[in-house]
Formats: C-alpha cells, sequence, structure tokens
C-alpha cells in the first residue's frame, strides 16, 4: 500500500502533488507531472546522476569558486579600508555557500536556492577615502578591482556552464549563482565609485 500525504492527507499522492489549503477544505491536485511539481515531503532531495560531461562542468565551477573563496579570505586581510575589509568577509562566505552547493550537486543532490538578487541594489557604502592618493587607497583599488575581474570571471563561466547540465534544478541553481556573483561585482563597483577609485 502507498503512503498518506503527509499535508493533504490522501493515499497514493506520489509525493508529487501540490497540497493548499483553501478556505477550510484541503485540496490535493493530483494531476501535475512529477517532474514539475516538488515532492509533499520537502525532506526528501531527489538525487539524480551527472553525464562526465555535467561532472566536468560542475567540478570547473568549484574550482573557480575555491579561488574565489582563498582570494577574499586573503584581501579581507590585506584591505587598509574595514568598509572593505567587511565587504570582502561578507563575499568570502557567500563564494563558500557557493562552493558548498556545487558539492552537493556533484553528490547528487541540490540544495534549496534562494536566489539573492538584491545586495547589489541596497549595497550603499560610505565612503573612506577622498580624491586625494594614497598607498592605503592605491592598495584597496587594486584588491577590488582585481576582484571585479575574477567576478567577471566566474560570471561568465555559469552563463556557459548552465546550459551543460540536464537537471532544471541544477540549471536554476547555477543560475542564481550566477546573479550573486553579478552582485558582488556591483557591490566592489560601487565600492570604487564612492571612493573615487579609477
Amino acid at each position: 500500500m502507498g503512503s498518506v500525504c503527509s499535508i493533504c492527507a490522501v493515499r497514493d499522492c506520489l509525493g508529487r502533488s501540490i497540497c493548499r489549503q483553501m478556505y477550510w477544505n484541503v485540496i490535493c491536485i493530483k494531476s501535475f507531472k512529477p517532474d514539475i511539481i516538488s515532492s509533499c515531503n520537502s525532506s526528501k532531495k531527489k538525487r539524480f546522476d551527472l553525464s562526465e560531461k555535467e561532472m566536468a562542468a560542475i567540478k570547473d565551477l568549484q574550482t573557480q569558486e575555491k579561488t574565489c573563496v582563498e582570494k577574499y579570505a586573503r584581501y579581507s586581510k590585506e584591505a587598509k579600508d574595514p568598509v572593505l575589509a567587511n565587504l570582502f568577509e561578507q563575499i568570502h562566505r557567500e563564494e563558500q555557500k557557493h562552493y558548498d552547493s556545487l558539492g552537493q550537486v556533484l553528490n547528487g543532490t541540490v540544495p534549496p536556492c534562494d536566489c539573492n538578487d538584491s545586495d547589489g541594489k541596497q549595497y550603499s557604502p560610505k565612503a573612506t577615502y577622498d580624491m586625494k592618493e594614497s598607498e592605503d587607497k592605491k592598495n584597496d583599488c587594486f584588491l577590488a578591482t582585481d576582484c571585479i575581474g575574477t567576478e567577471k570571471l566566474v560570471s561568465s563561466e555559469y552563463n556557459m556552464d548552465v546550459f551543460v547540465c540536464g537537471e532544471p534544478s541544477v540549471r536554476k541553481l547555477l543560475a542564481d549563482i550566477q546573479i550573486e556573483e553579478q552582485n558582488h561585482a556591483e557591490m566592489l563597483y560601487k565600492y570604487k565609485t564612492v571612493n573615487s577609485m579609477s
């Protein structure tokens, strides 16, 4: 005998039904295809196998993310301005999350993804440096500029590799990560602009 859905209490809802409460009645919609509707039991992650090509693409992206993790950790210590150091630390944590997410994909599961597409728009740093040049400003300008270049490179890699993957949930994850990489570049650009860095 089949299992009973924990949400709609209908036996054999296939674990793929849309179960929702409408007013006082619970409605179970069973007509949707399993590959489109997420499972009623969200604790069970869908497992899948990657092709050799997909595996190579994800491993390459993970290598890029590892480089970003190491770079931001290092640059957070080298930055002279505490504002920039804090930004590097924030991005470092997000890059680590990207790295870990790709590791889960390599193990056959996709972590929940909730694209943060507002960080870039909402970031509004205060100026530390004025128009005058200084060694500290030159140092921080170099670090920020280098990281913008890295973010552009990584974002372009995601743009290409997203089409390699056949699993829709993996493509969604990669697209979300790409947007977050673009957010990083936008935040770094805003930092440079407010600090009059060329």
